[in-house]
């Protein structure tokens, strides 16, 4: 069978927040062509295609039918993720889906084992770590600069997302929760550097059954939080090393973007986990100020993984973003939230193959296809 040449038809589906971020670049990156916007809000859809410049706009039927679209971008809510990621590839189509991959270990299996029956991908954000900013990081523990990785401490502390968020529900239900709609950026970071993990140690608690919204058209309205709105964790390595990780709408003084591991011969502070760019600093015992990488490489944002995805199809190279690295990440997530909810460590058996640095002058804004 002949590959495709030239750039990747792309269509998205969902036409909510998010999607005016991946959109702004997907519109741009050369690799790429943005085809169809979809939604169960055709109306919604067609505005974001306008705005966009995107020819094709309607239903999630119509753009699975749509015969020049092999990667589908799926912006759905959490909880029907795996859904439009199940039907995207029984049309034939890859899938990038934003976090997290799925919300529970067995779908997880079930999309990773179809897209492997059909040959096709399930890539995932979160893909900050593709960017200039985590990229120089990794690089910079790749060359030995903090000399074997140890431990290291994640932090993301906030009051919540209800206080500017218009319709922050879901981000306190099933699929969201500090852990599952933030841990993925940082926990990401984590596998990256130390591979995959083998064991959790959690505790959680929920501050407030009830938030209240407060801004947007509905400002005041109160809505119930299901789940827990605070994680606490241990998690042992299975190369060796370990890290310590804390994931909070609990905390009245914000605490964000802090990813610190300690190396046999020095320290390194990451950027923000959440973002595409951001100096790393390097300590060494030198300096107390320690001494400052600027980013290199692309300082592109959402919809980078894409991009990339579009260049490994066209290549028949494994994608970075993987789906298996994906479900590693959904695994320590589900295994953070049972070690809580059990009050006993537990145990991993997911794995997946580590994606070596970006090439420090990759840009998905250059054309390559």
């Amino acid at each position: 069978m002949t590959r495709p040449v030239g750039p990747v038809g792309v269509g998205v589906i969902g036409a909510g927040v998010i999607s005016d971020q991946y959109l702004e670049n997907l519109t741009v990156f050369p690799d790429v062509r943005v085809l169809f916007v979809a939604d169960l809000d055709v109306a919604r859809a067609t505005a974001q295609a306008d705005k966009y410049g995107i020819a094709g706009s309607g239903t999630v039927e119509e753009l699975l039918a749509h015969p020049e679209i092999e990667i589908v971008v799926n912006l759905t809510i959490p909880a029907a993720h795996v859904e439009v990621a199940t039907a995207a590839l029984a049309a034939g189509k890859n899938v990038w889906s934003e976090k997290p991959f799925a919300l529970d270990r067995d779908s997880g299996r079930r999309l990773l084992a179809d897209a492997a029956d059909r040959g096709l991908r399930v890539a995932t954000a979160p893909d900050t770590f593709l960017g200039a900013g985590l990229q120089t990081g990794l690089r910079l523990i790749a060359d030995g600069t903090i000399g074997t990785p140890l431990t290291a401490l994640a932090l993301m502390q906030s009051p919540g997302p209800e206080s500017w968020h218009p319709s922050p529900e879901f981000l306190f239900q099933t699929g969201g929760g500090p852990l599952f709609d933030i841990g993925p950026y940082y926990l990401t970071t984590l596998v990256q550097v130390f591979g995959a993990a083998r064991k959790v140690t959690a505790a959680a608690s929920t501050a407030r059954p009830v938030r209240t919204i407060g801004s947007g058209p509905r400002a005041g309205t109160e809505f119930d939080v299901t789940v827990p709105s605070h994680h606490g964790a241990l998690i042992e390595f299975a190369g060796g090393g370990s890290a310590q990780i804390i994931f909070s709408f609990e905390s009245f003084r914000s605490r964000t973007g802090f990813v610190e591991v300690n190396g046999s011969a020095g320290t390194l502070a990451f950027p923000d986990p959440n973002q595409f760019d951001g100096a790393t600093t390097v300590f060494d015992g030198t300096s107390d100020d320690g001494i400052e990488h600027p980013p290199v490489g692309s300082l592109s944002g959402r919809g980078t993984g894409v991009a990339e995805l579009a260049q490994a199809i066209r290549a028949g190279r494994p994608e970075r973003a993987s789906g298996e690295q994906a479900f590693h990440v959904l695994d320590l997530m589900v295994s953070i939230a049972e070690s809580a909810e059990r009050g006993e460590s537990v145990t991993l058996d997911s794995g997946f193959t580590r994606a070596p640095p970006v090439p420090a002058d990759w840009d998905p804004k250059v054309a390559t296809l």
